[in-house]
């Protein structure tokens, strides 16, 4: 294992204090108990916004705090939910008395934790909402959900109800609308090769020289198939038939394409991808009208990409457009 850390141990507390150092200007951080905040919060008469979710799938979450997305974040160690006291530490900390939502991807320890904070914080007399994300069509259930998993649709949620709350719309406004951009998005991703886990120093999962994962999940749970290496374009054509043919898409649509590597894979791949995602939908009459082509939600260095498409109206693209100032993603 060839990592750029100093402690194993120290992994996420150093990270937190390197973008503690790197953006005072967007984002504060505690420490005891590990949480993002935005540097301006609470914001008063505005829904806070709070995610969260094991670290290693950088710049989600924490890289996403600041004006027009999420006011705090909730940093688990590695691949490891967060504890209901981070929870409830970010939610008083970004509650500006118009209430907290928040936004859960579907694991099983996110989503309990989640709960709990809510509880917490509701009996201090904070409102709150939480709208949980279940976009991956891959598999209905894996090693961490019972259900789909909350995967790329969890970024865009973020910034267009980042957004919405920066217009003051209220905390029922705001969760519906998260809502929406859920049950509008479908994800599937895949892996070329496995990641290394700093504590453990092993793969997490096996995969040969030749083989490819096809619906994958983030923390490296399996797919759909695991079969021989193919060309861009097939792989492209597996993982967006079964997004479209989910919701489903049609001929007419608008989309947000949203094409996300998993930590190793080299930007002149993801345009690759992109490339062949254009062309598949363009064959079907559905229109990209936005995008997003980077590394936002990672699997440490693990090489692969995932597909994620939000079918737009006129709404959803002005918030998506709607100016954002964060570590990882500025619009505007």
């Amino acid at each position: 294992m060839k990592k750029l850390i100093n402690d194993p141990d120290a992994v996420v507390r150093e990270a937190l204090e390197g973008i503690e150092a790197a953006h005072r200007d967007q984002v504060r951080v505690l420490y005891d108990p590990m949480v993002v905040v935005r540097a301006d919060a609470p914001v008063q008469g505005k829904v806070g916004i709070v995610s969260g979710g094991g670290s290693g799938h950088e710049p989600m979450h924490g890289g996403l705090v600041g004006r027009g997305m999420l006011d705090a974040a909730c940093p688990g160690e590695v691949f490891t939910s967060p504890t209901p006291d981070q929870m409830l530490e970010a939610t008083k900390a970004v509650n500006g008395g118009a209430g907290v939502l928040h936004i859960v991807k579907n694991y099983t320890g996110d989503v309990l934790n989640f709960e709990m904070a809510a509880d917490l914080a509701q009996g201090e007399g904070i409102e709150v909402e939480a709208v949980v994300t279940n976009d991956d069509v891959a598999v209905q259930d894996s090693l961490y959900t019972a259900g789909r998993r909350g995967v790329g649709i969890t970024v865009i949620a973020e910034k267009i109800c980042g957004a919405a709350a920066e217009e003051r719309k209220s905390l029922a406004e705001v969760a519906e609308l998260c809502r929406k951009v859920n049950g509008q998005g479908r994800s599937m991703g895949m892996a070329l090769t496995p990641c290394i886990t700093p504590g453990s120093g092993e793969p997490s999962f096996e995969l040969g020289d030749d083989e490819m994962e096809i619906g994958i999940g983030i923390h490296g749970e399996p797919g759909r198939y695991r079969e021989k290496l193919a060309p861009a374009a097939e792989v492209v054509e597996r993982l967006a038939t079964a997004i479209v043919e989910d919701l489903p898409f049609e001929s007419g649509d608008r989309v947000l394409a949203f094409v996300n590597g998993m930590g190793g894979t080299p930007l002149i791949e993801l345009y690759i991808v992109y490339r062949e995602l254009d062309r598949f939908l363009q064959g079907r009459g559905v229109t990209i009208e936005r995008r997003l082509i980077g590394n936002y939600i990672t699997s440490l260095e693990m090489a692969g990409c995932s597909i994620t498409l939000l079918k737009l109206d006129d709404e959803l693209t002005r918030l998506w457009d709607a100016p954002a100032d964060t570590p990882a993603l500025r619009v505007g």
